[in-house]
């Protein structure tokens, strides 16, 4: 590098720069110093001009990560083998290398005092590619999210079936105690007239306070979490009470319908748990509903209708005291074995006699909760093997076979040994045929037989 021209006065002052490399060229700077000696302001110009100058390493890492629109629509934006955007200037510095060079206007000022720096070296840096390897190892690598197992959804990493916290507050007010677990979250298109097919998201969630408080809603967004949340948030204003028999369990048995699905839904003993459709589970979870099966028929793949049909049918149970002041009888629970009564609700205008009663009235207990229904058990479908040709032989060959070894302990438990009654009748018969032989042979012929029975 050349010095600086002398010129205390003047204010513009020219400085030619050599630019080491494979390449060497002339780098021509006009710059302003000021009587400090800073530079403020400086005009490069370029005597080399190549793809490599003239696009912008943004627009490379969108060429190597984008997709075409047609790709986008057809679901190839995303997924596996995707490339990660990275910085691979990382560990490095403009001017610092394996050989220490000092650099003036570059990693070094140009004027130290009244004094120009010239172009030196330092030696070689023998921790520069260590350094280097150290810094590229941290480098960022794609790799699946780790997931807590009790955390996960329902399948993979698919958002169904996790918790996502309690409702955003309103106006200050905040939802202590809900939480709110994710039930749908799927993508779906709307063709309209001016972007033809248009992407959005659909969710569906449902938050309550594991205390009988619970609400669900829908929610659509372009963005999936914009999605979520919006569908958590309009959840926590659709909030419903439903009470529950001891804060935690059903009431009776129900049935409900919602368009094509059905619910067969019983009260089960205590310790039961929940073991219904994951959608009624959840649900549940979010309610504080414990000890319950549910049975779906119809549409099971409609979580919305599954959700509304539930709903429904927590919403119009009956409670004891209610079915008491309906049908003005007492309601009565047979506790344990012994059947031993439990009054649970006695009616408030008193109960009726025998006489008030008429012999036409209904007093069978599901059928009263169930309106009149009577629930069709499904008919029990044979194994398949058990319509093949060979499942005959099999029986045939092994039929014999059957309890066997049961039966050997049961036979000498009973007679003592290892026969049947049929043995012991047909003993007892031979033995009775040789009595009566006995006794129609002569004296003589006898006597004869039991001289011949002491010689031998």
């Amino acid at each position: 590098m050349n010095d600086c021209m002398s010129d205390r006065k003047g204010s513009k002052r020219r400085l030619i720069l050599t630019r080491v490399g494979h390449a060497l060229k002339t780098l021509t700077i006009s710059c302003h110093l000021n009587e400090t000696n800073v530079l403020i302001n400086k005009d490069l110009v370029r005597n080399n001009s190549s793809f490599y100058t003239r696009v912008k390493g943004e627009q490379l890492w969108r060429g190597a990560m984008g997709v075409s629109k047609m790709s986008a629509k057809r679901g190839r934006k995303g997924g596996g083998g995707k490339i990660m955007k990275q910085d691979l200037n990382r560990g490095q510095r403009i001017g610092v290398g394996r050989h220490r060079m000092v650099w003036p206007g570059l990693n070094a000022p140009i004027l130290v005092g009244r004094q120009t720096l010239r172009l030196k070296s330092l030696g070689r840096d023998e921790t520069y590619d260590q350094n280097m390897a150290n810094a590229r190892s941290r480098m960022r690598r794609f790799s699946a999210a780790k997931v807590h197992p009790l955390e996960r959804g329902w399948s993979g990493n698919k958002m169904g079936g996790r918790w996502i916290g309690p409702p955003d507050a309103i106006h200050g007010e905040q939802f202590v105690g809900f939480d709110t677990k994710v039930v749908v979250l799927k993508p779906i298109f709307k063709m309209t007239a001016l972007f033809g097919k248009h992407k959005r998201f659909y969710c569906l969630s449902v938050t309550g306070n594991m205390n009988g408080l619970a609400g669900y809603a829908v929610g659509k967004h372009v963005d999936s979490k914009s999605a979520v949340i919006r569908s958590k948030n309009k959840a926590a204003q659709r909030l419903q009470y439903m009470n529950l028999y001891e804060g935690n369990s059903l009431y009776h048995n129900f049935y409900s319908k919602y368009w094509a699905t059905e619910l067969f839904v019983r009260k089960m003993p205590k310790g039961y748990g929940v073991r219904a459709h994951r959608c009624i589970t959840a649900i549940c979870e979010a309610l504080g509903l414990t000890d319950i099966h549910c049975k779906v028929e119809g549409s099971e793949k409609n979580y919305l209708h599954i959700t509304r049909a539930f709903f429904n049918g927590l919403q119009h149970q009956k409670t004891y005291q209610q079915m008491a002041d309906d049908k003005r009888l007492n309601v009565v629970e047979l506790v344990g074995d012994y059947n031993y009564p439990l009054v649970l609700a006695r009616p408030t205008n008193g109960c009726r006699t025998d006489e008030e009663i008429s012999a036409d009235e209904i007093l069978d207990y599901d059928m009263y909760i169930y309106n009149g229904r009577v629930i069709q058990p499904p008919k029990e479908r044979p194994v398949y093997y058990t319509r093949h040709k060979g499942w005959e032989t099999y029986t045939k060959r092994w039929q014999y076979r059957q309890s066997q070894q049961l039966s050997r302990i049961n036979l000498i438990a009973t007679y003592g040994s290892l026969e049947s009654y049929i043995t012991q009748m047909d003993r007892q018969r031979l033995k009775a045929k040789r009595v009566k032989l006995l006794e129609e042979m002569p004296l003589e012929d006898h006597q004869n037989k039991d001289e011949t029975e002491v010689q031998n």
